[in-house]
């Protein structure tokens, strides 16, 4: 049985990431492709060399044509310029549109099969960028957020009660940025619900950094931003679509109805298997809960319109 394909497009510092962990995790062969000549193909050589250390059987090729990545059975698309200090997500919008327009269009065209991930910001409307320009169903369009918001948010409730991070089961939902929102109703220590553990101001000083998750690293790298978070988060979803584990997994998927949404994509909690979001899993919100959901979703309906505009 042949090995699966994946194609990471981006070789900075997310897609680099991205490629090497999946080809640890022996998830299949790689194409790290970058516009940039050299770049990709020396990052490449580089996590080859790797694979007998690691004891797996993948292949990293770096490249520079599109052509190199026909038939690829996962597309993660990164490319994109990254958050400086002072930025916001949404500052990126015009001139990573073009960029993840271009990208899309080309690499869905030569891998029709394919489910793109985008992990480029700001992310919801990257999504609905790649799926206007690839032409793919909508279940096959699929963003990295929620994963790695989640992982933000078990971090630090970890990290503030001295429990293992494994015990710690939390879901965050929303666009991923300052609107986005972490359900506390649904957040447990070992299946106890958090509130036993924490005192609501503290609870809501930890979900405040989980909104700022992304720009406390911009502010302490200062000449980039998170990259080892985002690739392992997108590398998990990876890993339940090319695997068909059917994993239950937030990420910014598209609404045709569910949560009282339709026509966007946003963070909800999916069921990832081998075509891509098999399942939204619609949860019983509270007023505060789908007051706060539909103020983010807002934020990304604006940004969406903004793309449209833009296309």
């Amino acid at each position: 049985m042949p090995r699966k394909k994946i194609t990471v497009v981006g070789a900075g510092n997310v897609g680099a990431s991205v490629a090497a962990y999946a080809s640890a995790q022996e998830l299949g062969d790689v194409v790290l492709l970058d516009i940039l000549e050299g770049i990709p193909q020396g990052k490449g050589l580089d996590m080859y060399e790797t694979t007998p250390i690691l004891g797996v059987d993948t292949r990293v090729l770096g490249a520079n044509a599109y052509e190199d990545t026909a038939g690829s059975d996962v597309i993660v698309i990164t490319a994109g310029i990254a958050r400086k200090p002072g930025m916001s997500r949404d500052d990126l919008l015009s001139t990573n549109v073009r960029i993840v327009a271009e990208v899309a269009e080309r690499s869905a065209a030569l891998s029709p099969g394919s489910i793109i991930l985008v992990v480029s910001n700001p992310l919801d409307a990257m999504v609905y960028t790649a799926w206007k320009k690839s032409g793919f169903d909508p279940r096959r369009v699929i963003g990295m957020a929620g994963v790695l918001d989640t992982a933000r948010f078990r971090s630090f409730i970890s990290e503030e009660l001295g429990v293992s991070v494994q015990d710690v089961h939390a879901l965050v939902l929303g666009g991923h940025g300052d609107t986005m929102v972490p359900l506390i109703r649904y957040c447990s220590i070992g299946g106890v619900p958090i509130k036993s553990f924490i005192a609501e101001k503290r609870l809501e000083e930890i979900v405040q950094r989980t909104r700022q998750g992304g720009a406390e690293i911009v502010s302490l790298l200062k000449t980039g931003s998170a990259y080892y978070a985002p690739a392992a988060a997108v590398v998990q979803m990876v890993d339940s679509i090319l695997l068909d584990k059917k994993r239950v997994l937030p990420a910014a998927a598209y609404l045709d109805g569910e949560f009282g949404q339709k026509g966007l994509f946003v963070g909800v909690p999916v069921i990832l298997g081998s075509d891509g979001v098999e399942k939204v899993v619609e949860l019983e919100l509270n007023a505060e809960e789908q007051a706060a959901f539909d103020n983010s979703v807002n934020a990304v309906r604006g940004l969406m319109e903004e793309v449209d505009e833009l296309l």
